[in-house]
């Protein structure tokens, strides 16, 4: 048996009542038969559980595992960034493209498990993350760390919607959003400054991807690799509602590239500006434009 871990498992708390509820503490229950130190952080609720990993983390534990989706991802990214304490990742949320580009094991907990297991007996992966500068709604500086993809188009635009629509509930909510905005589709006026070259261009979606996909499986940068320690910029211009219609079904197989609307360019800094326009990462809303982001090489380590 190797060396005991001290572990922290962090449980999404939106799924102590979901069909995801028994995931967490079988993930607890696996890592202490395999003779670990496991600290389970269950929380009332999400704010609750950043503060209690925060303290958790200062620990300097051995790994910090979550479980859930991309919003816990996005929880220990921003807690582990540039830290020596290793993420884990359990997915059982609704889009888990973190872990999905990493090659854990999605719609398999157990096949996680046996991942995570494997990997903690191995040196961690680095991995490069991306560092947002931003202002919050204060107007006060604020830094975001993600892993996977920012949005600050059409995408984001619905993600915006679909938040602030009361009924209905579940995936329902963000189809229904997406009509509502796919009804409304005009061009976004951008200011992009990419490595300090800068553009005004009108374009649909702007994503920044240092994964592949987003919303469960849209492969909008299906070339980026997470430890380039480059960006993958896409940008798609002005659709019509008819071709945007033709081109979104070509993101989830990551065809879309081909389309001469399409361009892909690789930096590693970004300055994206543009009039009411929010940007999402890894599936969080960060703030409104502008925002400034750099690549950070080798910021997180990961456990796959």
């Amino acid at each position: 048996m190797p060396n005991p871990l001290t572990i922290v498992v962090a449980i999404n708390p939106s799924a102590s009542f979901g069909k995801s509820r028994s995931v967490g503490p079988a993930v607890v229950a696996r890592l202490r038969a395999a003779g670990h130190r496991v600290t389970s952080l269950q929380e009332p609720d999400f704010a609750h559980l950043v503060e209690a990993a925060a303290l958790a983390v200062a620990q300097t534990p051995d790994a910090l595992v979550v479980v859930g989706g991309d919003g816990m991802v996005s929880l220990g990214v921003n807690l582990l960034a540039t830290t020596d304490v290793p993420l884990g990742i359990i997915p059982s949320g609704t889009g888990n493209d973190m872990a999905r580009g990493l090659g854990i094991p999605v719609g398999d907990p157990d096949a996680a498990v046996d991942a995570l297991l494997e990997s903690l007996a191995r040196a961690p992966r680095a991995i490069d993350a991306g560092r947002i500068h931003h202002l919050d709604a204060d107007g006060r500086p604020q830094t975001t760390w993600f892993a996977c993809v920012l949005s600050a188009g059409f995408d984001a635009i619905v993600n915006e919607r679909a938040n602030n629509l009361r009924r209905p509930r579940g995936k329902s909510r963000y189809l229904v959003a997406l009509a509502i905005e796919l009804a409304r589709l005009k061009p976004i006026r951008y200011r992009l400054v990419l490595d300090g070259v800068e553009t005004v261009t009108d374009a649909a979606l702007i994503a920044v991807g240092n994964n592949q996909s987003i919303g469960g499986g849209m492969r909008v940068t299906p070339d980026a690799v997470v430890d380039d320690g480059l960006f993958d910029v896409l940008v798609v211009t002005p659709l019509s509602r008819l071709a945007f219609l033709r081109v979104f079904p070509r993101v989830f197989a990551g065809t879309h590239l081909t389309d001469p609307r399409v361009t892909v360019h690789r930096a590693t800094t970004v300055r994206i500006e543009a009039e009411s326009v929010a940007a999402y990462a890894d599936g969080e809303r960060v703030s409104l434009l502008p925002v400034d982001i750099e690549m950070v090489p080798g910021a997180l380590r990961i456990l796959a």
